[in-house]
């Protein structure tokens, strides 16, 4: 059964398990999974990696899926993420703005240092939220969404996401530790600002390690 933290006539958002794809072709996906549970149409507007979990909205009318596209495209639809990272952030906060080449053929993205033929901006910020001796958990908020986006920033810096071996982690404790935290976003007919997070399972590592009291409730 998903998690269903919003839901109306036109939109759904969810808690996306960690190891279910977001949308796919010829398998049992999220948007699959929701469409058994609340029936009717739902249209996929971002997605998260297969070992990523958290929340995520969908449309359910295509002119809701328009209005969720633009917000995505304007940059009113805020992303908030939680990640561990092995290393400690300095300074404690700031902005990481990178050129990022997406390579096909083996599947990764890389931080290039000039622009050429494929590359794309990426932006966010970061704030630490709790240190435990080399590992950290940061709050992140997307300006960008590009393909491993927060993984190959924070890697490129020699902070890889603990359980991501993909980008440099030697951390197997762990799937990738990201989580979609928050959406802040507007309704696409009501015109409300809706607000949903999501926290990972605390009892389980990496999160058990930091301080995670107060985050739901924090308005930043």
């Amino acid at each position: 059964m998903i998690e269903i933290l919003y839901q109306d006539k036109s939109i759904a958002v969810c808690v996306k398990p960690v190891g279910v794809l977001s949308q796919c072709d010829g398998q049992e996906d999220l948007v699959a999974l929701l469409r058994k549970q609340i029936s009717g149409d739902i249209f996929a507007i971002h997605r998260l990696d297969r070992n990523v979990g958290g929340v995520m909205a969908f449309a359910r009318t295509s002119q809701a899926a328009a209005s969720l596209s633009a917000q995505i495209q304007n940059g009113s639809f805020v992303k908030r993420y939680l990640a561990a990272v092995g290393g400690v952030p300095e300074p404690a906060a700031g902005e990481m703005n990178d050129l990022l080449f997406k390579d096909s053929r083996s599947g990764k993205t890389f931080v290039v240092g000039r622009p050429r033929k494929g590359t794309k901006e990426a932006r966010l910020t970061y704030r630490t939220i709790d240190t435990l001796g080399e590992k950290s958990l940061v709050l992140v908020r997307l300006f960008t969404g590009r393909t491993h986006q927060i993984r190959v920033q924070f890697a490129s810096r020699k902070m890889p996401l603990l359980g991501d071996g993909k980008y440099g982690s030697r951390d197997k404790g762990c799937d990738i530790a990201l989580w979609s935290h928050r959406l802040t976003f507007t309704h696409p007919v009501s015109g409300e600002q809706l607000d949903l997070r999501s926290l990972p399972d605390l009892s389980q590592y990496p999160w058990n390690a930091f301080d995670l009291s107060g985050m739901n409730e924090t308005t930043e």
